[in-house]
């Protein structure tokens, strides 16, 4: 995949970049799929702003994805990659053998007409989804597992993916995108490979109206609110704010904020970059 630049003919023009869609292959998700995806608008049930700076945006349908995979045994085609409007990454169709038809999460390289596997007997090719224990040392993944059964939670969104580093009993050591190491038992299921749509991260929106159509209203600093409305407002002038605060009060930068006995700690083999 690639990215287009545009000649500056008008201001929002001349620092837009966004992708080529020519992996794209239909335009029309798969009506069994899709469901009408409700905004909320940051409201609650009785219409009090719960979330600000939300609001707006572009009617969207929610694709069903499987996370999960767990149709092993039975081979599936990849007839169509997609877009998705809920989520960074591109999407693919799968037709399984028995008739059910999925959507799966694309990684990078699949191309249509190709056979997927899922299961403890798949090879351990691009798009093949497979226990941690099936997997070899050094192989790229990413739709991964915390507990068997659950369906992916890590690694999903454009470009990323983790290392299988090593096995230490039951347990496989995983390298994440974030530069976390950690333990997931071997039991749990990921998918070879890295996701697909890379270039997502050069993507430049070029103008404010692209965040509106995404949903996303005008965000106020705290520097220009005034004191009862946020820790770092008021004052005659400009002045600094003080601390980066949150409008509740707590430390924006430096504060720890995972929680010191959470029990997922003991898993943690070393902690993400710092940055």
């Amino acid at each position: 995949m690639a990215v287009r630049k545009f000649k500056p003919t008008t201001p929002g023009q001349r620092h837009k970049i966004i992708g080529t869609f020519e992996e794209i292959t239909a335009s029309v998700p798969e009506k069994s799929l899709v469901y009408g995806k409700r905004s909320t608008g940051g409201r609650n049930n009785v219409g009090k702003m719960t979330m600000r700076y939300l609001g707006g945006g572009h009617k969207r349908k929610f694709r069903l994805i499987d996370f999960k995979r767990e149709k092993d045994g039975v081979p599936a085609v990849v007839k169509t990659i997609e877009y998705d409007p809920n989520r960074s990454a591109r999407i693919a169709l799968l037709f399984y053998a028995d008739g059910e038809k999925r959507y799966i999460i694309a990684p990078n390289g699949l191309q249509v007409g190709s056979t997927l596997m899922s299961g403890k007997d798949a090879a351990p090719e691009i798009g093949n989804a497979l226990p941690l224990e099936n997997i070899p040392v050094g192989t790229v993944i990413h739709n991964i597992e915390l507990r068997p059964g659950q369906g992916a939670l890590l690694v999903r969104s454009a470009g990323n993916f983790a290392q299988l580093t090593s096995r230490e009993g039951r347990y496989c050591v995983i390298k994440l995108p974030s530069g976390e190491t950690r333990q997931i038992l071997s039991a749990c299921k990921a998918t070879v490979g890295s996701v697909g749509n890379s270039d997502h991260a050069l993507e430049s929106s070029g103008k404010a109206g692209r965040s509106r159509w995404l949903g996303r209203r005008p965000h106020n600093r705290g520097v220009v609110m005034n004191p009862v409305d946020h820790p770092m407002g008021g004052g005659e002038g400009r002045q600094s704010g003080g601390h980066p605060r949150s409008r509740k009060g707590l430390y924006a930068k430096g504060l720890k904020t995972r929680a010191p006995k959470k029990q997922s700690n003991k898993y943690i083999i070393e902690r993400c970059n710092k940055k």
